[in-house]
């Protein structure tokens, strides 16, 4: 083991492999010429935004997209000099900020985008913004009856440049059935057509990952890819959907292995309860490993009883509650199971696979939520597709 991770109690490794070749698959369903934005909002879906960042160059992508204006100054902090997109709001007082970083910014907010104006003119220099159209997901976004006056604010504004016009879909992950993210497609060309009658260099963006594996015609002039980047299926429907297109399909590679080790390794009494509340009581006499994860880690409490791990190849089983630094598993039918044991939370360890759809489906969640649920504390490791470390901890 490499010495890095000798001094971890608990850590994520990111296969730069796996990505790679899960945005190389992306990137051949664009359009010519188009973008590829790597959505890394949410600590990079778990996977570390810091990294990300870094890693960033290599992974041949044009554009970050961040949800938060931290985010945003995590990038530049990090070195990541190319294109940016904000997807969130910025408090109106928090704008000069924003523009500072040199990120583009999307807008849906009459206030928001006089005060870019403001600051833009002040400038010298236009603010770079994105209008968000809605098609109906009804989140961000600005109505059709709303576009005219949008418009004509851009054409008035001297500190302001429309660099974009996005939009988002409310289910196409959901169903294997698009007849409702069809029509949200053609609103958007709609509405993209007035746009670029005033603004023909606007560039359109649509797509997220699910979109673009079954609705490739999504893709514009930019697609933002965010979960299928980091190799996980957006849905048991996306996959469907994907495969029912008769096309060569799109394998997706899990980029994230969240790893744990033992703490301490015990035999308990048959009868004996296990944990906070007495929940769990054995029924034979137990050889019982203690790991240092819990809620807090991001580990959740509902896989109480239910979630496994693996250490030593096999899968042990989560006995008791899952408490705030702490988790039980029972490793009685897996031999030699010593302290600093390495332990797998999540992904794969020889030749078995703990997935985030299993552990999402546990806490009936979705796979965003797991990864995105990591503590951010934990560190992350860069690591090539052997398994060796690159970088980090980051």
């Amino acid at each position: 083991m490499d010495d890095a991770r000798n001094r971890l109690l608990s850590w994520c490794e990111i296969d730069v492999a796996a990505l790679a070749a899960n945005l190389a698959a992306f990137r051949a369903l664009l359009p010519a010429g188009a973008a590829l934005l790597f959505v890394v909002k949410a600590n990079a879906y778990g996977h570390g935004l810091r990294l990300l960042a870094r890693l960033a160059p290599e992974l041949r992508v044009d554009w970050l997209g961040v949800a938060q204006l931290e985010e945003a100054a995590v990038l530049r902090a990090e070195g990541w000099s190319g294109p940016a997109l904000l997807l969130g709001y910025v408090p109106r007082a928090s704008l000069a900020d924003a523009l500072d970083l040199d990120v583009d910014l999307t807008v849906y907010d009459p206030a928001t985008i006089d005060e870019l104006d403001r600051l833009g003119r002040a400038r010298g220099r236009p603010a770079r913004c994105h209008l968000k159209l809605e098609t109906g997901t009804h989140r961000q976004g600005i109505l059709e009856e709303e576009l005219e006056s949008y418009l004509a604010r851009f054409r008035s504004g001297a500190g302001l440049r429309l660099a974009g016009a996005s939009t988002h879909f409310a289910n196409i992950e959901d169903t294997t059935d698009h007849s409702y993210a069809r029509r949200q497609l053609d609103r958007y060309r709609s509405l993209l057509a007035r746009v670029h009658e005033a603004f023909p260099a606007a560039t359109a963006h649509a797509a997220c990952s699910a979109a673009l594996l079954v609705m490739p015609e999504t893709g514009f002039a930019m697609a933002r890819v965010g979960i299928g980047a980091y190799g996980i299926w957006p849905s048991r429907e996306t996959l469907a959907s994907h495969a029912g297109r008769g096309e060569a399909g799109v394998r997706l590679l899990p980029a994230l292995t969240w790893k744990t080790r033992v703490a301490q390794v015990k035999w308990i009494p048959a009868g004996a309860f296990v944990g906070y509340g007495c929940t769990h009581r054995t029924s034979r006499r137990t050889r019982l490993a203690v790991l240092p994860i819990g809620y807090a880690d991001g580990y959740d409490r509902r896989f109480s009883d239910l979630a496994h791990v693996l250490v030593r190849g096999a899968r042990a089983r989560v006995i008791g509650r899952v408490c705030m630094n702490v988790a039980m598993v029972d490793v009685t039918d897996i031999p030699g199971v010593e302290a600093e044991d390495e332990v797998v939370l999540l992904g794969r360890q020889e030749s078995d696979e703990i997935k985030a759809a299993d552990l999402a489906a546990i806490a009936q969640t979705i796979p965003y939520e797991i990864l995105s649920r990591i503590s951010p504390d934990l560190p992350r490791l860069a690591v090539d597709g052997t398994g060796s470390v690159r970088s980090g901890p980051a």
